[in-house]
């Protein structure tokens, strides 16, 4: 009746709202290869060290519609950590995260790898002064949870909150502060849970939070807590941390041994459509079998050597040199189609979230990107030149936890961007290796078989992508090449010749799209019959032409984070 949508806090779980239960991969963890700090449940961040908490006890929970969410304190804590804060997730999801527990290193004198010495003389961790009441439901509903912002001393920074079900103020020495200088920004990353209200004052969000700045050289640490906040104060600046690694050694990241260890237990089978005519290859095989490098002003393109040591390395993509396929045209179509016997998965290993994730990106080549289909209502059209391209370069990333080595996510890259799916919504084909499906001739990355629509899902039109298991497919962790993994030093990983090559591999192509939509509209139903410039619209911007597509070394994702 106050037009705010209904929800209640409740600190007893009953059948209408059951707490999320744990989840665990399908197989028991291996032991890992001897190394540093991977996989030892520690990793030294300079001044302080942490440590994963997934263990919880549950201290009430949020119901609302659709959504229910319930806050957690982590508990096992071991001898000498101090929580950070607590954790929230919604409860239709299993319980799957964490928090980071935090104590002052055994040493605070500068040691070899250090990115700074300290700025002060204060302890790297401090109890709150007191903590501020930020929201509650005792008015609501006879609620009885309550939210506290832990306030810190001058010069630290609080890293979570801490939620009880009464009214009493927490202790102070619930949670720890972090000094300033050893924190870093961070944004609000999924909604957790959203409460709608005409007034300002009763609607309420929470977040998962992510620091600002994201890539395998940033030092930002997630420590798994949560943001919440009224909509009006969504867009301040955020009032809680991440933590920051000044520890340039990154000894929690796994060695060369502990990361072919990785590969072989969780590499995914990636699988093809069985109908998919563009199949992929190696880059060698792709080289051996015809492929030119052409340079402007020259008509006549090059054989590539073996391992590409004859391409352009460096610098930047000026598109003064291309990639293209050879002009007869039974070498032509024999690229096209690609050799399974030959391919592989490149793979680059990175520092992800400060050092306590690794990122396993895993790329695949196909040599030619077939032409697009699009779906209109009930109707499904193959186009016949829109989408077609030379040299596609796709790729998923596995993100492991560098506490344990446990798979925690994949990422799916979907064309032009992607999503992170958590472990406990993959399908698995053996032990704990993912399944991962490639689309027909545009080979995205899909979690599960079926068909996506890349464009208006409301309106059930947009490029469409069929995915299915088949006969052609690729054990990735089997078959791979680790190509580039900078954190280990010169020396460890030699990066192939082709890697270097920052141009194109392949021409630019420019498609009479009008035309050839327009042909496309005299077949529609009077309903879908858009303008031509409302049908673009809809469709994946790269459909209408492509620049010829650049190798791995040259997407954002090389460094930076996923999109």
């Amino acid at each position: 009746m106050f037009g705010c949508e209904c929800w209640c806090w409740d600190t007893e779980p009953d059948f209408h709202c059951s707490e999320p239960q744990p989840f665990s991969l399908p197989s028991p963890l291996p032991p890992w290869p001897k190394g540093q700090g991977f996989g030892t449940g520690r990793i030294s961040l300079g001044e302080i060290e942490v440590a994963k908490i997934t263990k919880f006890e549950s201290v009430c929970s949020l119901r609302g519609k659709p959504k229910t969410v319930s806050f957690y304190k982590p508990v096992d804590i071991p001898e000498g950590f101090s929580c950070l804060g607590h954790y929230c997730q919604p409860n239709n999801q299993p319980l799957r995260g964490y928090v980071l527990v935090a104590r002052e290193a055994a040493t605070r004198k500068p040691e070899l790898g250090c990115l700074q010495e300290p700025e002060s003389d204060l302890p790297p961790l401090k109890k709150p002064v007191n903590y501020s009441l930020i929201w509650n439901a005792d008015s609501y509903n006879d609620g009885c949870g309550y939210l506290w912002l832990p306030n810190p001393p001058i010069g630290y920074s609080a890293m979570g909150f801490v939620v009880t079900n009464n009214p009493e103020e927490p202790k102070v020495d619930e949670v720890r502060c972090v000094r300033e200088d050893l924190t870093e920004t961070c944004e609000t990353s999924d909604v957790i849970f959203s409460m709608d209200s005409k007034f300002s004052k009763d609607a309420f969000r929470i977040w998962s939070m992510t620091p600002c700045e994201r890539g395998m050289w940033c030092q930002g640490v997630p420590v798994g807590t949560f943001f919440c906040s009224s909509y009006s104060d969504s867009e301040e600046d955020l009032c809680i941390g991440c933590l920051k690694n000044v520890n340039s050694t990154l000894d929690g990241m796994p060695n060369l041994n502990q990361v072919h260890a990785l590969i072989q237990h969780y590499g995914p089978t990636l699988f093809f459509h069985p109908d998919e005519e563009y199949l992929p290859s190696s880059v060698q095989w792709f080289f051996k079998n015809g492929a030119l490098l052409y340079r402007d002003g020259s008509e006549k393109g090059e054989p590539i050597e073996f391992g590409g040591s004859n391409l352009p390395a460096g610098g930047i993509n000026d598109g003064k040199f291309w990639i293209d396929l050879p002009s007869d045209d039974d070498a032509k179509d024999c690229l096209k189609r690609g050799n399974m016997e030959s391919s592989e998965l490149y793979v680059h290993v990175k520092p992800a979230l400060g050092g306590t994730f690794t990122d396993i990106a895993m790329w695949v080549f196909c040599p030619f990107n077939g032409p697009a289909t699009l779906k209109v209502g009930l109707l499904t059209i193959t186009l016949n030149k829109i989408g077609e391209h030379v040299g596609d370069w796709e790729h998923y990333t596995l993100r492991l936890s560098n506490f344990t080595g446990e798979l925690w996510q994949i990422y799916f890259s979907e064309h032009s961007g992607g999503r992170w799916v958590d472990a406990s919504d993959l399908e698995f084909i053996q032990g704990n290796k993912a399944v991962v499906y490639a689309s027909k001739h545009g080979h995205a990355s899909f979690p599960h078989p079926g068909t996506y629509i890349q464009g208006s899902s409301k309106l059930g039109i947009g490029a469409r992508n069929d995915v299915a298991r088949s006969k052609f497919f690729i054990d990735s962790s089997t078959r791979y090449q680790i190509i580039a993994a900078e954190y280990l030093g010169e020396g460890i990983v030699t990066e192939p010749c082709w890697l270097q090559y920052m141009r194109e591999w392949g021409p630019t192509i420019v498609y009479d799209s009008r035309s050839e939509l327009e042909k496309l509209l005299d077949l529609l139903p009077f309903y879908f019959r858009f303008s031509v410039e409302n049908l673009i619209d809809l469709f994946p911007t790269e459909l209408y032409g492509e620049e010829g597509p650049t190798g791995p070394k040259e997407k954002d994702n090389w460094e930076g984070d996923e999109r």
